[in-house]
């Protein structure tokens, strides 16, 4: 609708700049008419040029850097045009800042939604991850249960009672872990919730707090400290909870007012130490912790900071 607007406000006598009436040239009207028609022509298309410039280029942290550009284009054209009274019509340049706004607006939210198709797509590999090793797991429990279920029957066939006990015990045993992997496969919300830090690559005092549904939760830490990252994370906390979902989501809202990343609510960075996430840990969850460090032992930092100060 904004577009068609402009469109149209850009029709001969749209509109879209003013100018002085009744000007003569050579004591011609006529000629003095066609003056002002062919420069405020030339005026309007130098504005709309910068302005179709800056969507062009148009970045939504640079709104306001636009903005400043196309006003600095209409003072301009204003002043040039001074002694015809030649102008951009102040309703169209309203209608074209509009235009800037509404254009960032949507590069701002295209950005997020590609910033969210890729976050579920880092979400559902990680959850195919965690699938199989679920599966992965129960084969190896099924297999022991196997084992014990033929040593059973081989102690009851030959009457060793003790034996037999031994087997059905390990074989409850096994059950109990099938179980436990069934469950954890079926409830998607059980996982463990991490506080691990990378002094080297992003500062002392920055948590990131996430969570995972694998077996081993030191398995995903591990993958965060790729090559994309120069230094190894230090794994400060490790909680296991059947809602791990909401409570990483109660972390993050706790700490909201101390995030990094300010726009992107999706980064899981917070300016935190390991002590004041414990305490908060403690407060949210009635699971114990199942590990906690609170110091980082950072050894590739510190050795790499050390070689560097020498030099």
């Amino acid at each position: 609708e904004l577009q068609t607007q402009i469109k149209d406000r850009n029709i001969t006598n749209g509109g879209a700049i003013t100018a002085a009436q009744g000007w003569t040239v050579n004591g011609s009207t006529t000629e003095g008419a066609k003056m002002i028609k062919e420069f405020s022509k030339l005026m309007l298309r130098a504005y709309n040029g910068e302005v179709d410039d800056a969507l062009r280029t148009l970045k939504p942290y640079k709104l306001q850097a636009a903005i400043d550009r196309v006003n600095k284009v209409e003072t301009s054209i204003e002043k040039l045009g001074k002694t015809m009274s030649i102008a951009i019509d102040d309703n169209y340049h309203n209608l074209r800042i509009s235009e800037i706004k509404l254009t960032a607006d949507y590069l701002a939210m295209k950005e997020d939604e590609k910033e969210r198709q890729k976050e579920e797509k880092l979400r559902l590999k990680e959850e195919e991850k965690a699938q199989k090793e679920f599966e992965k797991e129960k084969e190896k429990l099924n297999k022991e249960l196997s084992h014990h279920q033929a040593v059973l029957a081989k102690a009851d066939e030959t009457g060793n009672t003790q034996a037999a006990e031994e087997a059905k015990a390990k074989i409850a045993e096994v059950q109990n872990g099938i179980s436990g992997v069934e469950e954890r496969a079926a409830n998607i919300r059980t996982g463990y919730v991490y506080v691990i830090s990378n002094i080297g690559s992003f500062g002392e005092e920055v948590l990131k707090i996430g969570l995972t549904r694998r077996l081993n939760p030191e398995e995903r830490i591990q993958e965060l400290s790729d090559a994309s990252v120069p230094f190894k994370f230090d794994t400060h906390a490790i909680i296991f909870s059947v809602d791990a979902v909401s409570l990483e989501k109660q972390l993050h809202q706790e700490l909201d007012a101390h995030r990094v990343n300010k726009v992107n609510g999706r980064k899981e960075f917070f300016r935190a130490t390991p002590a004041s996430v414990r305490e908060l840990l403690i407060r949210l969850s009635t699971e114990g912790l199942l590990s906690y460090k609170e110091e980082a032992e950072a050894p590739e930092w510190r050795i790499s900071s050390k070689g560097l100060n020498q030099v």
